[in-house]
């Protein structure tokens, strides 16, 4: 007998954490398009420091990359097209995008999935003033998650192995329906990869297109000809291949990029919130 073993505890998964194993089984596709990127983002960031030291409001950085996003497939939505069977796919005209945000009511801090609308028809205020509404407000049932849907996450096994065939294959022939629950695009952050260390992160996002933030961090560039300090995200771009191809996805890489670095439409933004 090994008297020499470490000693441990057991303890259960929380019905959250179960059912988001069964949910990440349903989002991860197999023929995915990784791209990591450099995003030069002084910018922005310089637009949200101004703005805190003279307000001592934090303007959300998850809200422009959001605002950037919906912009960038507003231009060409093929980006976001889901398969319908293997002969068709559905394009949507409204830009959906998935985020998961830290609520703050009560004093409890959990993280809830929210979906901005329309985000290609909103401003980037409104879009952050949408996520600062969430964070602060009581929390929806499911925590944004559909109560059928969870209560099929947690069921015992095998079941959930069956029921995630069965929602695969109606997600398949009805993206419509999978739209309404996951968004059309995706953004998720990677946080340990924060506070001045670099480093890209690989996530799935439940959509055909989906952004991870990675970390932010100091970094010499080369910047109207000459090196300097800038403060450079790690950003990783994922498409689905079964419906993006690479001409399209490279265009659609530059629209981005060039928006997130510009600083699009935060001066606007601080502008109004300055009123």
């Amino acid at each position: 007998m090994n008297s020499n073993r470490t000693p441990y505890q057991v303890v259960d998964l929380s019905a959250g954490r179960i059912v988001w194993l069964n949910t990440l089984d349903l989002s991860w596709l197999d023929h995915a398009i990784y791209g990591l990127l450099e995003v030069d983002v002084t910018r922005p960031r310089q637009v949200i420091a101004a703005h805190r030291a003279l307000t001592g409001e934090a303007l959300s950085f998850t809200g422009y990359l959001t605002f950037c996003l919906a912009r960038a497939v507003d231009a060409d939505k093929s980006v976001q097209a889901f398969l319908k069977g293997r002969k068709q796919l559905v394009i949507f005209d409204d830009v959906d995008v998935s985020i998961m945000i830290e609520n703050n009511y009560g004093g409890k801090k959990a993280l809830m999935g929210h979906i901005i609308r329309a985000a290609n028809r909103k401003t980037y205020r409104e879009i952050h003033d949408e996520i600062r509404r969430v964070q602060t407000s009581p929390p929806p049932p499911g925590r944004g998650m559909p109560g059928w849907f969870r209560k099929l996450m947690v069921l015992p096994p095998p079941l959930p192995r069956l029921v995630r065939a069965v929602l695969a294959m109606i997600s398949l022939y009805d993206p419509a329906r999978r739209a309404a629950m996951t968004g059309t695009v995706g953004i998720t952050s990677v946080g340990m990869f924060g506070r001045g260390y670099s480093g890209w992160g690989i996530s799935p996002t439940g959509t055909s297109l989906g952004l991870v933030a990675g970390g932010i961090a100091w970094k010499p560039a080369v910047c109207e000809g000459r090196i300097a300090p800038r403060e450079i995200l790690n950003l990783t771009v994922m498409f689905d291949h079964d419906v993006v191809d690479g001409g399209p996805a490279a265009r659609f890489v530059h629209r981005l990029v060039t928006l997130i670095e510009s600083g699009e439409g935060m001066d606007a933004a601080a502008s109004d919130l300055n009123r």
